[in-house]
């Protein structure tokens, strides 16, 4: 529950403290360690979860530009913009 919401400090400490006064829930002590864990842990658990969330391919790297055109048949055409747009997807973790 905890990763799966990423809480900030002050939602673990709420959800912790909750868990304490449930009938059959966990011991403060449990609690305190359980909170030191999730400090010192936080960032590399939420970026496993974002890892094991994602699809097979992932963006890579993107590449964008607008053009206009300076030449035409018909003269409504000049100056219209085209956005050209360049995407390099590869698979997750390579």
């Amino acid at each position: 529950s905890i990763a799966s919401a990423d809480m900030d400090l002050n939602q673990l400490e709420a959800f912790l403290t909750a868990q304490t006064k449930k009938q059959g829930g966990i011991t403060s002590d449990q609690a305190a360690v359980i909170a030191k864990f999730w400090k010192s842990h936080r960032i590399k658990i939420h970026e496993s979860l974002i890892n094991q969330s994602r699809w097979d391919n992932v963006l890579k790297n993107m590449n964008w530009r607008v053009d206009l055109k300076s030449q035409s048949r018909h003269i409504d055409q000049i100056n219209t913009p085209v956005a050209i747009v360049e995407m390099e997807l590869g698979k997750n973790e390579q």
